[in-house]
């Protein structure tokens, strides 16, 4: 997350000025990538001149930073967590709180465009309201305000869309590697599949032998996955949607 959203905000009229991590090359790598940040020895930012203060870090990680953090007077302190509520700022050393939360999946070797990515802001007061969905309005065209409970139902829907199903196609690969098939086969029905869903609407776009209870099908799937740990979840999610499209 930092490694993109840094760049984005120092483009977009939003200077980065310090960055602090717990492992420094990190932080040297990152400043490497703005114009004028400096890497900070520790988490104390009482002397800074900055106005507001983003924690992106690892979920378990947001609390403790929180608590740990020096800051000056009268500035805003926000995580960008898509799970974690805006309640677990609540012991900084200010009031001014928020969520910054960009709906992406980042990755530090693929480029993004925040223009087109959502960034759902989360608030206690009205200063964090206007400053951070300015800043939001700064790097994308897409914002929206939320609140900790929907950007939890949000975060699990992401996970479904995103996580889940790239771990599919991690497993599509596997089968074909291991029965030296080319992966490369398999793109142009990722491909339409996800254009499909997106454009008729998922519970529209369903096929499959699963969809249609074709039961010989599944057996004979399954048997060949017999002697591999995807065969339950071949089976589970199959079973799924039987019982879904069954009704």
């Amino acid at each position: 997350m930092a490694w993109h959203l840094a760049p984005a905000l120092d483009n977009a009229g939003y200077p980065v000025k310090e960055v602090w991590s717990r492992n420094k090359k990190h932080a040297a790598a990152l400043t490497e990538r703005l114009y004028q940040a400096e890497v900070m020895d520790s988490l104390d930012f009482s002397r800074s001149n900055s106005s507001i203060f983003i924690i992106a870090v690892s979920d378990d990680a947001i609390e403790t930073i929180a608590q740990e953090i020096a800051l000056p007077d009268n500035v805003i302190l926000a995580h960008t967590s898509g799970a974690q509520p805006i309640g677990l700022l609540g012991y900084a050393a200010t009031p001014e709180i928020g969520v910054f939360y960009p709906l992406q999946t980042f990755s530090k070797a693929k480029k993004v465009s925040f223009a087109d990515i959502p960034v759902f802001v989360e608030y206690e007061t009205d200063y964090v309201k206007r400053t951070l969905i300015k800043m939001a309005h700064a790097i994308s065209d897409k914002v929206a305000e939320i609140s900790s409970e929907d950007r939890m139902a949000l975060h699990v829907a992401a996970v479904f869309a995103s996580n889940f199903t790239n771990h599919m196609l991690t497993l599509s690969k596997e089968v074909m590697d291991e029965n030296g098939l080319n992966f490369d086969w398999l793109k142009p029905l990722i491909a339409e599949t996800l254009n499909k869903s997106l454009t008729i609407g998922p519970e529209n776009a369903q096929t499959g032998p699963a969809k249609r209870s074709d039961m010989e099908v599944l057996d004979k799937h399954f048997e060949f996955l017999s002697d591999d740990d995807k065969a339950e979840l071949y089976k589970m999610i199959s079973q799924h949607i039987i019982n879904r499209y069954s009704k």
